[in-house]
């Protein structure tokens, strides 16, 4: 059976886990050992995530790290039903969507996760955070209406690899207060979307995880430097960008922010 080592509230690992079961592949999702805590203790996950990363994927002997690379080969290992649209010229489009998905919005809903369940802003400087990353994610759900334009899916006529790829992202940005405009084309997606099994069996499983985390048990982690979030370029910039410079500077100080491991 294939092996996915996820977090259940990670988009990445999300898509991936939506794609296996549009596909019907049976498989195996762990959470490893060690995860967060910036060390890695799971040696069967170090050896599939070389840069200790969430989500990597065992098939056999065939280890795979990178979402959008495990996206790819789950694409090319079971072709049937197609994620992928057919021409090259839409493939571009949902491959775009996935990107724009991973490294602008990730970065917004990553950063008020940081504010809210892992409290590293306070007060005022929470408050202004907030409200910018709100009319980050306004000017996004304009940019995802343009991009669906009258399309049922991202994808085109059937669900796939544009709608997994935009999905988890929403619905984290929900969890904040943040769900596009009601009325919406976008709302009406997002609503065809959760109604999915692949998407509704992945919530649950992130619901779950936000219930089982004691987010507040994680947030006094954080503050004693036993539990490291890890700052990502995108995260890092969206930080610097949105006015919380003095969070990274003080996370550095504390020892309880990470950056990227180096290959092992």
């Amino acid at each position: 059976m294939v092996l996915l080592f996820e977090h259940p509230l990670s988009p990445y690992a999300q898509k991936c886990k939506i794609a296996l079961r549009e596909k019907g592949v049976p498989f195996e999702a762990r959470l490893p050992a060690g995860i967060g805590a910036g060390t890695t203790l799971d040696a069967a996950f170090a050896a599939a995530s070389p840069r200790g990363e969430v989500p990597a994927l065992v098939d056999g002997d065939v280890r795979v790290f990178d979402s959008t690379v495990i996206l790819e080969y789950i694409e090319d290992r079971w072709p049937s039903p197609a994620l992928l649209p057919a021409s090259p010229a839409e493939r571009a489009r949902v491959r775009m969507l996935e990107d724009a998905m991973d490294t602008h919005v990730e970065a917004i809903n990553w950063g008020l996760a940081e504010i809210h369940f892992f409290r590293r802003a306070t007060g005022d400087l929470a408050r202004d955070m907030t409200a910018r990353a709100g009319a980050q994610l306004s000017r996004w759900h304009a940019w995802l209406e343009r991009a669906l334009g009258d399309r049922l899916w991202f994808n085109g006529e059937a669900f796939g690899w544009g709608d997994l790829s935009v999905v988890p992202y929403l619905n984290g940005s929900n969890g904040f207060g943040f769900a596009p405009p009601a009325g919406s084309r976008l709302a009406a997606w997002q609503g065809r979307a959760n109604a999915r099994e692949s998407v509704a069996a992945t919530v649950r499983e992130a619901a779950a995880g936000i219930a089982g985390a004691g987010m507040g048990d994680v947030a006094d982690l954080v503050a004693k430097g036993l539990f490291k979030r890890e700052y990502r370029d995108h995260r890092l910039e969206w930080m610097v960008r949105t006015g919380g410079l003095e969070i990274v500077v003080d996370g550095i100080a504390k020892g309880n922010v990470r950056f990227g491991e180096e290959f092992r």
